[in-house]
């Protein structure tokens, strides 16, 4: 458990959260400073996610950082610490069926403009996980490697993820013959096996899974 860290490993992890809010301190003059990250662009199946939260100013929560990097206890664990400790989060989600329609890009930033517009608190500054969204009013600032470089842009990729791969889980119960709680849609060797065997469920992305199984499907 994260108060476990005493001595030389408490420093060391103290010190790490210090470089993560150096983006956060260079907008000190704004009020509200909201991180955004997505999770879910490559799979096969499922919706992309977008996280948006906001920290407390100089919030260090042990441990947080770019979900990727993260065991799913540790994510689990830090998606109820920043519930609890985060002035605010919201997430956006983008089903396959838009997906489809619009491309994987444009679906990315309809998630994360809805995950913004939905916070209740409104940002003056929100920082990026690589990306500018379009559709916006407020000071953008684009972080590549975000997710490993801020703190509220971590806060955001652990909320994103956390949620899409619970909702992974429960279509796990309804199409169990692709392992969705194992791969989360993502195109595993399993996975592609029960595409071609199966076909696609109504959660498949239809533009993502052409090589996989025929035109007939």
């Amino acid at each position: 458990m994260a108060r476990a860290l005493t001595g030389e490993k408490l420093e060391k992890e103290l010190q790490r959260l210090e470089t993560m809010l150096e983006y956060e301190r260079s907008f000190a003059a704004a009020a509200y400073i909201c991180g955004v990250d997505e999770a879910g662009r490559g799979p096969l199946a499922g919706p992309v996610v977008a996280g948006a939260v906001i920290l407390p100013k100089e919030l260090k929560i042990l441990y947080l950082n770019d979900s990727k990097k993260l065991t799913e206890k540790r994510r689990e664990e830090l998606y109820l610490e920043i519930q609890e400790k985060a002035l605010c989060w919201k997430v956006g989600i983008v089903g396959p069926g838009e997906i489809d329609r619009v491309n994987i890009l444009q679906a990315t930033y309809e998630a994360m403009r809805q995950a913004v517009n939905g916070l209740p608190i409104k940002p003056e500054v929100i920082l990026n996980d690589a990306v500018v969204i379009p559709g916006l009013s407020m000071t953008q600032e684009k972080i590549i490697h975000g997710d490993a470089k801020s703190l509220s842009i971590a806060a955001a990729s652990v909320m994103a993820k956390v949620t899409r791969d619970h909702m992974m889980q429960e279509y796990d119960q309804l199409f169990p013959e692709y392992g969705f709680a194992r791969n989360k849609g993502y195109g595993t060797k399993e996975h592609i096996q029960a595409l071609k065997e199966y076909g696609p469920c109504p959660i498949h992305r239809r533009g993502f899974i052409g090589k996989f199984v025929g035109e007939d499907r």
